[in-house]
């Protein structure tokens, strides 16, 4: 039995994937634990998660116009150093407290990375960005070596002085939940390992209201993730008016955090603050986001086509993977309308093209075995401490 630590911000698509490798590896016996959120890791992994809180960070709220390079500058220099700076000192206290044989460190909880190094544990890297693992900021020069210098003092201040790989990625294992053909141009790394999306082995039944889903009709799901509810108002209108414009054979099923359309659900257009994602795509036709890597990925573990409108960070990179293999058609974010979402949807519907490129991508996604692989690799990693 070995001892592993996750190291997590305090964010649910980064959580999420860690919390199925977590499960597996409890399953095999070994003893897991976690630094983060207690109530986004317990959430994730259930109430019995053994958690050593981390500070939080407080007022760091990204204004909801920045996009491209402004959007970069705010997460590394206004997000994720001040998370590290804050994560780092309970970091360390929780790695001398449980005393794990291997660290599972969030490629942007960089706290998890600098106490590895610092303290002399071997470590992974939970790569959920598969723009930074596929090479894309790397081609930007002046971006990289930006953030490179961002790392250094970081790692002068809670990581070991000496060292000089980049810690963003393990110079030991690097796991990545995604395959090489949805991050094509990614610079090789002899220790990245392209596990696909890790999903839980079990999910719970969907909560819906009784009655309301017509078997007759085909659902689309429509959600924007965690992160996006400050944009999302007129775009969700228009999903919904698309769809009611198409009742007669669809009904879709909206993750509406903000609350935009309260009051105007009915039989064609369910809203709700939360969605269950994983229990509704096994019977879902096709699925509307902001190319999140997360629900991209989900999607295409359950062959459904996508409707991709993304909005920053890495989703221009994901929706132009995910549209380059046939599995998706894109909009844009701005300027979708319930005519340009409607033919879209029309696209991705029935027995196309883009449901056969899903279902491709499907096989390729399983044979890279999820969250068993992954955790297969750590084991491997946690044998050589």
């Amino acid at each position: 039995m070995s001892r592993f630590l996750f190291v997590v911000p305090p964010l649910t698509g980064h959580i999420n994937p860690a919390a199925a490798v977590a499960a597996e590896l409890t399953a095999r016996g070994h003893r897991v634990a976690w630094a983060g959120s207690p109530g986004l890791v317990r959430e994730a992994a259930g109430p019995g998660a053994d958690v050593y809180p981390c500070a939080p960070l407080v007022g760091r709220r990204r204004p909801p116009e920045l996009r491209g390079a402004a959007a970069l500058r705010f997460l590394w220099q206004d997000y994720f150093v001040p998370l590290a700076e804050a994560m780092a000192p309970d970091t360390q206290n929780a790695v001398r407290r449980f005393r794990p044989d291997a660290i599972v460190a969030d490629q942007h909880a960089l706290a998890g990375a600098l106490a590895a190094e610092r303290l002399g544990v071997r470590w992974a890297t939970s790569a959920t960005n598969p723009a930074e693992a596929g090479g894309v900021v790397a081609s930007l020069p002046k971006a990289d070596a930006w953030i490179r210098s961002l790392l250094g003092r970081l790692r002068q201040r809670f990581g070991d002085p000496g060292a000089t790989y980049d810690l963003r990625f393990s110079p030991a294992l690097v796991l990545a939940y995604t395959v090489a053909e949805l991050a094509s141009g990614h610079t090789p790394r002899p220790q990245l390992r392209w596990v696909g999306p890790a999903v839980p082995a079990r999910t719970p039944a969907a909560d819906l209201p009784r009655g309301w889903r017509d078997r007759a009709r085909a659902t689309v799901l429509v959600s924007l993730g965690t992160v996006n509810t400050d944009v999302g108002a007129r775009f969700l209108a228009e999903c919904a008016a698309a769809v009611r414009e198409r009742a007669h054979r669809l009904q879709a099923v909206v993750a509406d955090p903000g609350g935009f359309l309260a009051g105007t659900s009915d039989d064609t257009v369910l809203a709700l603050p939360r969605i269950p994602q994983l229990a509704l795509l096994p019977t879902a036709s096709a699925v509307i986001c902001h190319a999140g890597h997360n629900t991209v990925a989900e999607s295409l573990w359950h062959a459904v086509p996508l409707v991709v409108a993304p909005i920053r960070d890495d989703q221009p990179f994901v929706a132009g993977q995910v549209t380059a293999a046939g599995a998706a058609v894109r909009v844009r974010f701005g300027r979708a309308d319930r005519t340009r979402l409607g033919e879209a949807l029309d696209g991705v519907l029935g027995e196309s093209p883009y449901r056969v490129a899903a279902q491709r991508l499907r096989d390729s996604l399983s044979a890279a075995g999820g969250a068993g692989a992954a955790a297969d690799h750590l084991e491997v990693l946690a044998e050589r401490a």
